[in-house]
């Protein structure tokens, strides 16, 4: 699958301010204003936004890439008096910064009395839609080139000290020529401090790390990278990797199953996590990766990256630079490597 795209980089980024233009003075730009974006049908709903596709109604005389051009609107809904949710300043806030090809590119914000609506550019689905489509796994050339992607992605947000804390396949954004990329920074979190502590409810369960599920809160890039090995496993075999049912204790019940239950000597310190009971926890021993996924035997360095993603212990977890050179991503074309943070064109 070509890796040639045409992502929407839009001098909207430095010249408008988000969506502020109209109250910094900038004539009579557009952005940043309720009518310039037309609102088609919902494409999904959470608890306090809602996405819709449309398109922009900026006029071609303004020789800007996003005249005429879909883009997804995410309208978050405003409460009089809580104003907007904190998880969408802080989203805001954050994608304000990261310019990255393998990340969703934030054009404009329009602020009303009523919502709040952030204006992405429109990508067509997701990894979780497209596996739906292409059950039973996808082709290994297409595995490879968007954990590269997704990679890249990471390791341009790690290098910021930035964790996304949410990494799932409903989350990551693929465009119809192939492109993947990182979206819903709601959870994210700016990094400052290492010894800052964070809540231990974020990810989604089945994406979870070990360390999150026992009630670690002093964690750091090797939260994202546990959920980079889920999908992994789960693009190679068309699977989710551990389909926790119930709860966090089903959910490590699953995982101890196949990595094994976690001790002292296997990983210092992890009975003294909170969330570390023996009663609640079956004892299990380590099997291989690819006995439960067999698939993962049918590429080259597959269980070796899988099984680089998936330690326990987070401080052994493979880091997203680190795993970008990984002998699993040696058949790639070398000029991957040289592409600039704002481009991902290349053919393979």
């Amino acid at each position: 699958m070509p890796l040639k795209c045409f992502p929407l980089r839009s001098p909207v980024r430095e010249c408008v301010h988000y969506g502020l233009a109209s109250q910094q003075g900038i004539g009579d730009s557009p952005f940043g204003k309720q009518d310039a974006y037309v609102k088609l049908e919902p494409l999904g709903e959470g608890s306090y936004a809602t996405v819709y596709r449309g398109f922009s109604n900026i006029d071609s005389h303004l020789d800007c890439e996003l005249t005429y051009q879909r883009v997804a609107l995410k309208e978050i809904r405003l409460q009089e008096e809580e104003g907007a949710p904190f998880t969408a300043i802080r989203e805001a806030s954050l994608l304000k910064e990261l310019k990255h090809s393998n990340i969703v590119t934030l054009h404009d914000i329009v602020h009303t009395r009523e919502t709040l609506t952030f204006v992405f550019e429109y990508v067509n689905t997701d990894l979780s839609q497209y596996m739906e489509k292409h059950p039973g796994g996808l082709d290994h050339r297409n595995v490879r080139l968007f954990l590269f992607q997704l990679l890249r992605g990471l390791s341009y947000c790690h290098k910021r000290r930035v964790l996304h804390r949410d990494v799932k396949p409903q989350n990551l954004l693929i465009s119809d020529c192939g492109e993947l990329k990182l979206a819903d920074f709601g959870l994210a979190r700016a990094k400052s401090v290492p010894s800052h502590t964070y809540s231990h409810e974020v990810v989604t369960l089945w994406y979870r790390p070990p360390d999150v599920l026992l009630g670690s809160t002093e964690y750091s890039t090797s939260l994202d990278m546990w959920g980079v090995g889920c999908i992994f496993v789960e693009m190679v075999t068309g699977m989710p990797t551990f389909p926790g049912i119930r709860d966090t204790y089903d959910q490590l019940d699953k995982i101890f199953k196949l990595l094994g239950t976690p001790t002292e000597e296997t990983w210092p310190g992890c009975t003294h996590y909170p969330g570390y009971k023996p009663h609640k926890l079956g004892v299990y021993r380590p099997r291989k990766l690819g006995h439960n996924f067999p698939r993962l035997y049918d590429i080259v360095e597959g269980e070796a990256i899988a099984n680089a993603f998936l330690q326990l212990n987070p401080d052994k977890r493979i880091g997203a630079e680190e795993a970008l050179h990984h002998n699993y991503f040696a058949q790639l074309p070398k000029k991957l490597y040289e592409l600039p943070d704002d481009d991902s064109e290349a053919k393979n």
